[in-house]
């Protein structure tokens, strides 16, 4: 019996790059925790990802929109750095903090997609309207590119 041909691997055990979204809720700070411990063990690069929404018809109607999505992700990274400095002397981890542009599903597919993720970590949904039309999760999940982790 012939033996397949292995397919390339890029010679590591365990992920390199993991993508956590944060949009500002408990969950996705909670799953930001849970993503550095996984990066803090794996010796990877913590993937901090935020998803501005677009909102053409705010900005239509003269809403200062980008503006304050920019403000989110300014506050984010902020918080983000106090908590690292926080635990820097036993909590030691690569990361990178980026910004996206879209609805958080896309977002954050873009941004697994052109960070080469080898995992994506993201907070459980807080919004009962996602029961219906589904959560990003559960996107994230169905789409079966990387090994996702639903933090509650």
């Amino acid at each position: 019996m012939t033996q397949q041909p292995t397919q390339f691997e890029r010679g590591t055990d365990g992920p390199k790059v993991i993508v956590v979204g944060v949009d500002g809720s408990q969950s996705s700070f909670r799953a930001a925790a849970y993503a550095g411990g996984l990066a803090r063990r794996q010796n990877a690069l913590l993937a901090i990802v935020y998803v501005q929404p677009v909102m053409p018809a705010g900005a239509a109607l003269g809403a200062p929109v980008a503006e304050t999505t920019g403000e989110i992700a300014e506050g984010l990274v902020e918080e983000i750095r106090v908590a690292i400095e926080r635990v820097r002397d036993v909590w030691d981890v690569r990361w990178e903090f980026h910004t996206f542009h879209g609805d958080p599903y896309s977002g954050l597919v873009t941004a697994a997609d052109e960070l080469k993720a080898d995992a994506v970590v993201v907070g459980a949904s807080e919004s009962a309207g996602h029961r219906i039309i589904g959560s990003v999760a559960v996107r994230l999940v169905k789409a079966g590119r990387w090994p996702v982790t639903v933090v509650p």
